[in-house]
């Protein structure tokens, strides 16, 4: 019992400064809970739950990078508990088998497009000065995109703040504090909508998942500070090696274990 507890905890610790800095906590804290015993899509939910805290403290630490685009938020607000609740209601519907699958793909898009999205969105910025038109879709497919992250993370949170840093790239941010910000209170809407019909549904599993979430909120405010005084060169290199790290993962989890 003792150990199960230490187990989560750290678990979470570390799924939460993972999260704050470069993504993909729940590469630590999902496969914690599926060692201890709870099922699959239980531990599913109950990832997100535990994630939350560590979401919400590391937003809370960003706050002065946040406030200087606060005239961008509300968007970003609203299409993540729209995609959040929408991807919340799909992992209650679809089987879980059929979405492991599709994990190492998604991840492996995400990375991809994390290192190389600076160039695309120069591309795009270009091809839009020149093309009022061209421009003004560039604006629209870029809010589906944003969509189709947050209805991700409501659906499977691993792999979120990745792919939420990878759509930040896209979308022409550059500043890696600001994009931190922004990929941790887009985490914390989606998966504060998620929770909700996670409860209605009973699918989270409460006790495990208060010890990971106790965890992750140590984790997550302490390590937001950490990666604001790190040189941004270095934190980026840190994402794109973890990122790399965690799709390799999945890939030998869905496919070759």
């Amino acid at each position: 019992m003792l150990s199960e507890i230490l187990l989560l905890f750290f678990a979470g610790l570390l799924g939460g400064i993972l999260n704050s800095i470069a993504g993909g906590g729940s590469f630590i804290t999902f496969p914690a809970l599926l060692l201890v015993g709870v099922p699959p899509i239980s531990a599913n939910a109950t990832n997100t739950f535990a994630s939350c805290s560590g979401y919400i403290s590391g937003s809370w630490a960003f706050r002065h990078e946040l406030k200087q685009i606060k005239d961008q938020l509300p968007r970003f607000i609203l299409l993540s508990l729209t995609g959040g609740i929408a991807g919340a209601w799909l992992l209650l519907q679809t089987p879980e088998q059929a979405f492991e699958a599709a994990i190492p793909w998604l991840l492996l898009f995400a990375t991809v497009l994390f290192i190389f999205g600076g160039q695309l969105n120069n591309l795009l910025r270009k091809h839009g000065s020149q093309h009022k038109h061209a421009s003004l879709a560039a604006s629209a497919a870029l809010g589906v995109l944003l969509l189709g992250v947050c209805l991700y993370g409501g659906f499977f949170n691993a792999g979120l703040g990745i792919i939420t840093l990878s759509y930040l790239a896209l979308a022409g941010y550059t500043n890696i504090n600001t994009m931190n910000g922004l990929k941790l209170l887009v985490s914390s809407f989606v998966s504060i909508i998620a929770i909700v019909l996670f409860i209605h549904d009973g699918v989270i599993a409460w006790y495990e998942g208060t010890i990971v979430l106790l965890g992750t909120l140590s984790g997550g405010y302490t390590a937001a500070h950490m990666s604001r005084k790190l040189p941004q060169h270095w934190v980026r290199n840190f994402v794109i090696v973890a990122s790399i790290l965690i799709t390799l993962y999945f890939f030998y989890d869905v496919y070759l274990r």
